[in-house]
């Protein structure tokens, strides 16, 4: 068999992201039974790390979801939202969208309120939909990867509660970049991935189940299997997967999320993306025609978005900027598709996107913006 041609690209993509070859290596540990006493020896120490690296503490169980992010949403839909209740979705942008999509998808009764891309949930308008439509259940995006806006999420949790409605959080970008002390934050379930800040190939889910959402769960009827919640929590308890999961995986995580713990340490690698951020935005400052997109003070540490100049187009950054910097050995990020074609359409500035997320280092950071600065003013 001919091997192809594939191209060593440091990604600066928004996900998936690098990975450190030493996590890669962490593949070829052995094989193991995900029933067996080895199993104990991966899953104890990963379910305490993302424990720690969540700052949940003992108030929500960590269950590893086979698949994705999705498979988790998936699964808190199908568990918390009983028939005959109404589900709200708040979006600030095509990611937020997708928690409604979900729920569609599954005969669920939803509405979905939708800000403005670039823009933060707007407090006001949110709590005059909670109290027009008086939802059960309220679920939204902590980090919006589509457009770099981070949601103030304690903030949207409490009013959310204020009226007796469960908050579903989405925080597949955000888990593994930044402080989000679950354990105050008001969330009944919290969803994330592997792919994304936690710097590992895509392959599970990750749920942060409250016992408030295990006890409502346990009402809710036509969960199916592999979401219910109940079921999963079985096994959760027992430091196991519902179902085989990924072994390679779960190598490569134990590996990864020990060495973030107890190596980079939780609180430096919360810095260290806080830095690449301003480092993001400084450079930004330094280049005529171009802005931040998200507004100050709910600018993602994952992930920054960035306005070009009037007359940019996004052939120009698919064709010219992104093909560029692959023969220079990047993976550019080009802005999200759907939202530039709908900003083109609309006479508007496109947006490219920064992947800062993960393992990517400042001194990766500042050599990429150097290269990508220099194509960008060839446009």
């Amino acid at each position: 068999m001919s091997k192809p041609n594939f191209a060593p690209l440091k990604l600066f993509i928004t996900g998936p992201t690098y990975i450190r070859d030493d996590v890669k290596e962490a593949a070829l540990l052995p094989e193991f039974g995900h029933r067996d006493a080895e199993n104990d020896l991966r899953m104890v120490p990963i379910r305490e790390n993302l424990r720690k690296l969540a700052g949940a503490g003992d108030t929500y169980e960590p269950v590893l979801f086979l698949g994705s992010g999705s498979s988790a949403m998936e699964a808190s839909i199908r568990s918390l939202v009983a028939d005959g209740e109404t589900l709200l979705n708040v979006s600030v942008g095509a990611f937020g969208d997708h928690y409604y999509n979900i729920a569609v998808a599954n005969g669920k009764k939803a509405e979905n309120l939708k800000f403005d891309y670039g823009q933060p949930i707007d407090m006001d308008v949110l709590e005059k939909k909670l109290a027009e439509l008086k939802p059960e259940v309220v679920s939204f995006t902590h980090n919006e990867t589509s457009t770099g806006v981070m949601n103030d999420m304690k903030a949207v949790c409490a009013l959310i509660r204020k009226y007796d409605a469960m908050p579903l959080v989405d925080g597949v970008s955000i888990f593994g970049g930044a402080d989000i002390d679950l354990a105050n934050s008001g969330a009944a379930m919290y969803v994330t991935a592997t792919q994304k800040s936690l710097a590992l190939s895509a392959g599970f889910g990750i749920g942060f189940v409250s016992k408030e959402a295990e006890e409502k769960a346990a009402t809710v009827t036509n969960k199916g299997h592999a979401c219910d919640i109940n079921r999963q929590l079985e096994k959760a308890h027992k430091n196991q997967t519902l179902t085989t999961p990924n072994g390679t995986l779960v190598n490569q995580m134990w590996y990864q999320l020990d060495r973030i713990v107890n190596e980079e340490g939780i609180e430096n690698r919360f810095a260290r993306h806080t830095d690449m951020r301003g480092m993001v935005e400084a450079w930004v400052k330094g280049l005529d025609g171009f802005d931040m997109f998200a507004a100050e003070g709910y600018r993602s540490p994952t992930l920054s978005t960035v306005v070009c100049p009037q007359g940019v187009t996004v052939a120009q950054l698919k064709q010219q900027v992104k093909e560029n910097l692959r023969a220079k050995g990047y993976l550019m990020d080009p802005g999200y598709g759907k939202l530039n074609a709908a900003l083109e359409a609309e006479g508007r500035r496109v947006i490219i996107r920064i992947g800062h997320m993960g393992d990517i280092t400042p001194d990766m950071l500042s050599d990429y913006l150097a290269a990508l600065e220099l194509e960008l003013k060839k446009l």
